[in-house]
């Protein structure tokens, strides 16, 4: 446990972004307390002060001000700061450096070595990784949760005109927008996302029928974390749980996720993540 005040934490965020959702998500289970910044998607004024131009961004202060990028990073440094004595969080921040790459439509975006990693010496890590497989099993699925499943989301709340516009109407009531902005938003968003999210279904080589693709990977989820856990980190949630968790909470309202409720065996231990992360926030 941290003493009151030592850490001061500024979430900047799209409410309905699968990413910043993981980092609320893990900020809740650990009961940091933090404030929310809502980040106008249109504007982007409120985070002008940032040469990096996504969400979430998380500001700490813990005797110095601090800016994390990318939720993996976030989750990975603020993780190993809670555990480990030693560094700085401005130290450990360092051991995530990021790294400019280019993607195959040819656009400059940056990338961060080391990113599910928690940076401990080997005391801690034999605590907090009893075994190595541990280890790897949650590096290997936080690394899933990103690659893989965070990209059904969109072409599956988006599947349809009529889910497209049922999403754009959650979007604009859960975020930062004006009047008119909202409006706009809503019915242009939602024919843009309809077709877009055509053009990530064929991207990612996805299913004629995404919820198959859906399905398919949190049932798979499910049988990772097995019949005799309640988490795969055991008793309690790990980086893991928190982070597909934290993707599949954005669909929370919409007719994705009731169907992925129907359809698939996730609804034990997404109830189980519910109960845990409402009593760490209590």
């Amino acid at each position: 446990q941290l003493p009151t005040g030592s850490l001061q934490l500024t979430l900047y965020q799209y409410k309905t972004c699968p990413f910043c959702s993981k980092v609320r998500a893990f900020l809740d289970y650990h009961g940091l307390p933090y404030e929310i910044v809502e980040v106008n998607p249109i504007m982007r004024k409120e985070i002008k002060f940032s040469s990096y131009r996504k969400v979430p961004i998380l500001l700490a202060n813990a005797g110095s001000p601090l800016q994390l990028n990318d939720s993996s990073v976030i989750i990975s440094a603020i993780k190993t700061y809670l555990i480990s004595k030693r560094n700085s969080l401005e130290e450990i921040v360092s051991f995530y450096p990021p790294m400019k790459t280019v993607t195959e439509q040819g656009k400059e975006v940056f990338e961060y070595g080391n990113k599910y990693w928690l940076m401990l010496d080997e005391k801690e890590t034999k605590r907090v990784y009893p075994v190595k497989e541990v280890r790897v099993e949650e590096m290997k699925w936080r690394k899933w949760a990103d690659d893989w499943l965070v990209h059904l989301i969109s072409p599956n709340v988006y599947r349809t005109p009529r889910e497209a516009l049922a999403s754009f109407d959650y979007i604009v009531r859960e975020g930062k927008f004006g009047t008119v902005e909202g409006f706009f938003a809503k019915y242009m968003g939602a024919v843009a996302m309809f077709f877009i999210s055509k053009r990530l279904k064929k991207r990612h080589h996805l299913q004629d029928n995404v919820r198959e693709d859906l399905y398919e990977a949190v049932n798979e989820w499910v049988k990772a974390v097995g019949k005799h856990r309640l988490f795969m980190g055991g008793n309690q949630p790990n980086l893991a749980d928190l982070a597909v968790y934290g993707v599949l909470r954005v669909m929370e309202g919409l007719e994705a996720f009731d169907d992925m409720m129907v359809h698939t065996k996730i609804q034990p231990w997404y109830q189980r993540m519910e109960e845990v992360i409402q009593k760490a926030e209590a």
